[in-house]
């Protein structure tokens, strides 16, 4: 449990592959969205009122709409997720690599969320919107392999960009492997976003900023690994608490184990986020293992998100997903109750290999050593 019981918490918070993080809080709630890939249900969205205690409670597609989804696709599917509120509904903009930009919208984040293509185009990554002042709308993305910060004007919908974009900013020596773009607030006469640069498992989180949106922007790097055990700790989302606190969640990159999440504090200095320990003074944090929990006013319950099922329901548990777009033949929860019965499916490859088999049934690890039980009646066709 990343909650300790005693007003302090331990990283990671989410010992478990939710890939890219990105959140946000309206009102007393706070949600999270994560990278799903190729695997469906897509891009997984969790729930908290204390920033350290989650629980999945939806996803925001059951399948993406593309034929060539019913079969596995390793590294396609949904990149870095962004999530933002905007006059009473909820916006997830994502893209995948070789299908397009895509938004999704609702005005309940654990209900129906609508789908739809923005823009068929291959090689954008990494996008977020951001709506100014004036009621102008933004979207700001990467290309594949870590490319420049574009920037495109957008119908305030989130359904159409309305030019070409242009890039705002690029700088390879300076910060490299630039990607993982996500607008944050005005403030002060400052546009300002964040991204992540020097690769998945060694890089830094880097903030920039300018009174123009189309710059040009000053750079910053706000987090760093420093002498701590957390490699590359970057990529996430910047969020205020209902008392005025700012904290960062983001990723650590653990191999096979995937990309797991942790929570940093944050503050303003010298018109700069200064996100975690920064014990040199020179603007550039270093991530804690444990700290005092967000001070929301309230004290809420411990909690991880689901694992365990008993396949009671007639709906599997959010915990699970598909390597390919699910099909309802190829599982049943009614034919015998409190047992989920799987079928067969021939394999689309020559090899045989599970890592191509659609319907093979995943969960995330959740934990570095764990034990996983389950109750197995098997009755094969003799015939």
């Amino acid at each position: 449990m990343p909650d300790n019981g005693n007003s302090t918490y331990k990283n990671p918070i989410i010992y478990a592959d939710y890939s890219d993080p990105d959140v946000i809080r309206v009102k007393d709630d706070y949600y999270l969205v994560a990278s799903s890939f190729n695997c469906q249900p897509g891009i997984p969205v969790l729930h908290s009122k204390d920033l350290v205690n989650w629980k999945i409670i939806n996803y925001v597609y059951d399948r993406l709409p593309l034929q060539r989804y019913q079969k596995v696709q390793p590294g396609q599917g949904s990149w870095a997720p962004s999530i933002r509120y905007h006059d009473g509904l909820f916006y997830v903009f994502f893209c995948t690599p070789e299908d397009g930009l895509f938004m999704a919208s609702t005005s309940n984040p654990a209900g129906k969320w609508t789908l739809t293509l923005v823009q068929n185009v291959a090689n954008w990554e990494d996008p977020c919107p951001f709506w100014d002042a004036d009621g102008q709308a933004y979207l700001l993305h990467g290309k594949v392999g870590a490319g420049p910060a574009i920037l495109h004007k957008m119908s305030s919908d989130g359904k159409k960009l309305l030019d070409n974009g242009k890039l705002i900013y690029q700088d390879n020596k300076k910060q490299p492997t630039l990607e993982g773009f996500k607008f944050m607030e005005k403030r002060n006469g400052y546009y300002y976003f964040a991204a992540p640069a020097g690769g998945v498992g060694t890089g830094w989180q880097s903030v920039f900023r300018s009174k123009n949106i189309y710059g040009p922007y000053e750079d910053k790097i706000v987090l760093q690994q420093g002498s701590t055990p957390i490699n590359g700790p970057h990529q996430g989302g910047l969020v205020e608490t209902q008392t005025g606190e700012w904290w960062f969640m983001h990723f650590q990159d653990k191999g096979s184990y995937g990309r797991i999440v942790h929570l940093q504090p944050a503050a303003w200095k010298n018109g700069w986020p200064v996100i975690g320990e920064d014990k040199d003074g020179d603007g550039a944090g270093e991530p804690v293992l444990t700290h005092q929990k967000p001070d929301i006013g309230k004290t809420y319950s411990a909690a991880v998100p689901q694992t365990s099922d008993e396949f009671l329901t007639a709906t599997l548990g959010l915990q699970w997903q598909w390597q390919a777009a699910p099909q309802n033949s190829w599982y049943s929860l009614a034919e015998h109750k409190g047992f989920m019965r799987l079928k067969t499916v021939s394999n689309p490859t020559d090899s045989g290999s599970l890592f191509y088999a659609p319907n093979m049934l995943l969960q995330k690890f959740t934990a570095p050593s764990f034990t996983a039980v389950t109750k197995l009646q098997f009755q094969p066709d003799t015939e």
